[in-house]
């Protein structure tokens, strides 16, 4: 079967790119994937499949073996972001402000070119090989959460993803036997002080100054309260205040984000915050408000599940295109799958210098190798096999 898998990969390499090409000329925005959600469903019922639409604007369908056995879950995220295309392809997005700056256009792709490949095969298969097309990965909690709920992991022994990454040169695959992606925590700070011309600031509470200190204490979470041996991220991206020159404003706000691999530690971090933002504004008679925004927990691979994806990579790749990679500070909701059933979420490389692909994710230039679809449909086929007649 594996001499079968790389053929059918090879042979739905320009199905698969032409996908991809179409769904990054088409892009959409989360919740709002409707017409993405109507070809995915087009194209599986055109093989044969049931597709059941899922998680709002989210297709899931089922290819069964000939013989039952377990079932493997592959998932793909389906949704653009809010960013300018200028990629400047043939296939630039048509939807003004909108673009599939991070690869979802060829996770959805490889998904499909996937279920091509092993149609072919499942007289040979014992169980069931579940697509997830996932809506809104990027608008936090995401819709993992809504799959989840809604059943479509009830019964599956085990799940892998893929994320076609940039910063990996086209013909590698990265993995991590645990941290692979970290929680994304975020913030707001809203400081009330009292307004006041700017040339009488001894009858004002000026919330620019108290924001300014805030900020200041803010960066020393990091180096003071926080184990140096646990990797914490505490930025602030946003300080809002005032609207003409010489006038001390009512209100300031801040908005920053936390990035931890400890849920423990993100709960620290939150209290460190306003135990820093209350002391500050208690010193200077302002008042304030601390929220924080919901968000999914860090992604841990099961080591298990990561060693069969790595057989998979290297018999795709060779052992030296295989690598563990060290964790990064993006968040993933993939998580919410992995804290449910063991997995695994690999890094597919999608960079190439040489063809000037070199734009980070949600950069507005952003491209894929699009020789990387081939191996991530090779590499997703492989691990999906091995992956129903292990036993974690």
């Amino acid at each position: 079967m594996t001499d079968d898998l790389r053929r059918l990969a090879a042979a739905n390499r320009d199905y698969v790119v032409a996908l991809r090409r179409h769904f990054h000329t088409y892009p959409e925005l989360s919740t709002k994937e409707f017409k993405t959600q109507e070809r995915i469903v087009a194209e599986l019922a055109a093989l044969g499949l049931a597709p059941l639409k899922a998680a709002g604007t989210g297709v899931v369908a089922d290819i069964k073996g000939a013989r039952p056995g377990r079932t493997v879950a592959v998932r793909a995220d389906m949704d653009a972001l809010p960013i300018a295309d200028e990629c400047r392809r043939p296939y630039q997005s048509q939807n003004p402000g909108v673009c599939h700056a991070c690869g979802h256009d060829g996770h959805m792709a490889m998904l499909l070119g996937l279920a091509r490949v092993l149609l072919p095969l499942r007289t040979g298969l014992a169980g069931t090989v579940r697509l997830i097309f996932q809506p809104n990965e990027e608008m936090p909690p995401g819709s993992a959460i809504a799959l989840i709920e809604e059943g479509f992991l009830d019964g599956v022994d085990a799940i892998i993803g893929a994320h076609l990454w940039q910063p990996l040169p086209v013909g590698q695959l990265g993995l991590s036997f645990g941290r692979m992606m970290a929680q994304p925590g975020a913030f707001a700070i809203v400081i009330r002080g009292k307004g006041a011309h700017g040339s009488s600031p001894h009858v004002a509470v000026d919330p620019i100054l108290v924001g300014s200190q805030v900020v200041q204490g803010l960066h020393t979470i990091v180096s003071r309260s926080i184990d140096p041996l646990e990797p914490v991220v505490v930025s602030v991206g946003v300080f809002q205040a005032g609207s003409v020159y010489n006038v001390i404003p009512e209100t300031a706000r801040l908005e920053g984000t936390i990035r931890v691999f400890d849920e423990e530690t993100l709960a620290a971090v939150h209290r460190r915050i306003e135990q820093i933002v209350k002391g500050v504004c208690a010193a200077n008679g302002a008042e304030y408000q601390f929220s924080t925004a919901p968000s999914c927990p860090p992604l841990v691979n099961d080591a298990a599940v990561v060693r069969r994806v790595w057989r998979a990579g290297a018999a795709v790749l060779g052992e030296a295109g295989v690598s563990e990679v060290k964790p990064v500070l993006g968040g993933e909701d993939f998580s919410y799958f992995l804290k449910k059933i063991p997995g695994a979420f690999m890094f597919v490389g999608a960079g190439n210098a040489a063809k000037g692909i070199v734009h980070p994710h949600h950069h507005p230039g952003f491209d894929i190798d699009e020789d990387a679809l081939t191996y991530g449909v090779e590499i997703l086929a492989r691990s999906a096999v091995d992956l129903l007649a292990a036993e974690l």
